[in-house]
């Protein structure tokens, strides 16, 4: 009875805590109603409020996906754990995908701009500002929430961890290679593996701790047979 009641008082704590911050940027998203609506690229998914919008507008969709999951997982006879790993699935990809589309979003200079890089720890940190850093702080925390429920072989801090700061370094190196007019730095690295982290040890209690059905599960090695002729006591001879 308490988990339920403390699961109802999270969930409506969450819901108020996303029609709050809907309700704050509300202005900022019905500038791109207009341009998504006619199904433009430019001023809907080349800004960060239409890629926000488009988001939230696909909540339903996502939701439909994680159902149909869950009823093909029930259909297998995994009715236990059915919930829980395909909204992992669905919040891994969907709480990722939107938010490093705005990272790989090019600047004024793409194209044109050299890719620039710095590599000396916290130099760059400073100047992110409190923004930036919770900006930086949530792009895989999705990752880092959702792959330690849905694959048991994650469910460690420094899988995470390394898991948090491998994505990172690929987005680096591709707004690198792409000259997209962004500077890739190592103090990105850092705070996106952090909010994995922080992400990770939120769901702590959700972890898996049983191998994929899919993993193969160790086998036993037999011990020889004795050959015929061979005895076990000493051998007599006359």
């Amino acid at each position: 009875m308490k988990h339920k009641v403390r699961t109802s008082v999270l969930l409506g704590l969450a819901i108020v805590g996303l029609g709050g911050a809907l309700f704050a940027v509300r202005r900022m998203l019905l500038m791109s109603v207009s341009s998504c609506a006619a199904g433009k690229w430019h001023g809907c998914l080349d800004t960060e409020n239409g890629v926000v919008l488009m988001t939230l507008v696909g909540l339903p969709v996502a939701v439909l996906v994680a159902a149909i999951l869950v009823g093909v997982r029930r259909a297998a006879g995994e009715r236990a754990v059915a919930w829980r790993l395909s909204l992992a699935e669905v919040g891994l990809v969907y709480g990722t995908v939107p938010l490093v589309w705005l990272t790989m979003m090019p600047g004024p200079g793409a194209g044109v701009v050299p890719g620039r890089v710095s590599l000396v720890p916290l130099r760059d940190l400073i100047g992110m500002g409190a923004l930036g850093i919770a900006g930086n702080l949530v792009i895989f925390a999705a990752v880092g929430f959702f792959a330690p429920v849905r694959f048991a072989r994650l469910a460690a801090v420094p899988r995470i961890l390394a898991l948090g700061a491998g994505c990172s370094v690929l987005v680096e190196t591709a707004q690198y290679v792409l000259q997209l007019d962004r500077v890739s730095s190592v103090d990105d690295v850092l705070v996106n593996a952090a909010g994995a982290v922080l992400a990770g040890l939120a769901s702590r209690r959700w972890w898996r701790t049983k191998p994929d059905p899919a993993d193969p599960a160790p086998t036993s090695v037999p011990a020889p047979e004795p050959t015929s002729g061979s005895a076990s006591g000493p051998v007599m001879r006359g």
